[in-house]
């Protein structure tokens, strides 16, 4: 269900940005392909329960179907991981600004770190689903925490449904949704880029900018 409004929400918002970068017919040949590619992939999507991932994980179906038919429309690897970016901040853009600060810090981060140490226990006696994400959780201070994820939901399902290219690129919209939270982030590593894990830095109150245009170069 989460998954299948985010699918249709990423539609709607970026019909304005499309549309004007590429036509209204490319638009509507994109929306039909995408709707064939998500019917197709989500009964492919194992459920990972009530995991705190899932709102992560859920994203991974929308943006395959959405990678796959940019590529089958002729967009190359770069350009179709940039219009997943722009479909993602088109989303959030919907939230007002005061909303997404003051509540989406509070109660999405909050509620993450709070529920991360049992999810680290889990992940270290193996016990969660195969696709759910494994995580070591440090608790820094009263304002930052950090964790490492070495092994990620959203990668094994892209390399379940042969989706790989998605990756690094859809990993820097951490990046995106820190910005417009208002918290702070910052990364070196991603299992996406090879590395042997995640290694994310969260700041409840903090800043994180964007700007794709700066490259990813120190900071993934």
């Amino acid at each position: 269900m989460i998954s299948a409004l985010i699918f249709l929400i990423g539609l709607k918002a970026a019909k304005n940005d499309i549309t004007q970068c590429y036509g209204e017919s490319f638009y509507k040949d994109f929306k039909a392909r995408a709707k064939r590619e998500y019917r197709a992939i989500r009964p492919q999507v194992p459920d990972i329960g009530d995991s705190i991932f899932k709102f992560n994980y859920a994203f991974t179906p929308a943006y395959i179907a959405w990678y796959r038919s940019f590529r089958v429309m002729g967009l190359d690897r770069a350009g179709t991981v940039e219009l997943i970016w722009s479909i993602n901040e088109d989303m959030i853009r919907l939230i007002p600004s005061w909303l997404l600060k003051r509540y989406g810090t509070k109660i999405y981060l909050g509620g993450f770190r709070k529920r991360a140490p049992g999810h680290a226990v889990k992940s270290a006696q193996n016990d969660l689903h195969k696709y759910d994400y494994k995580i070591r959780f440090r608790e820094i201070d009263g304002n930052a925490f950090e964790i490492d994820i070495y092994a990620c939901g959203m990668k094994k399902l892209c390399e379940k449904l042969h989706a790989s290219d998605l990756l690094p690129g859809v990993c820097r919209l951490d990046y995106l949704v820190s910005h417009y939270m208002g918290c702070g982030f910052y990364r070196t590593k991603t299992l996406g880029d090879g590395d042997d894990c995640c290694n994310c830095r969260y700041e409840m109150m903090g800043d994180c900018a964007w700007e794709p245009e700066r490259g990813f170069e120190d900071r993934k």
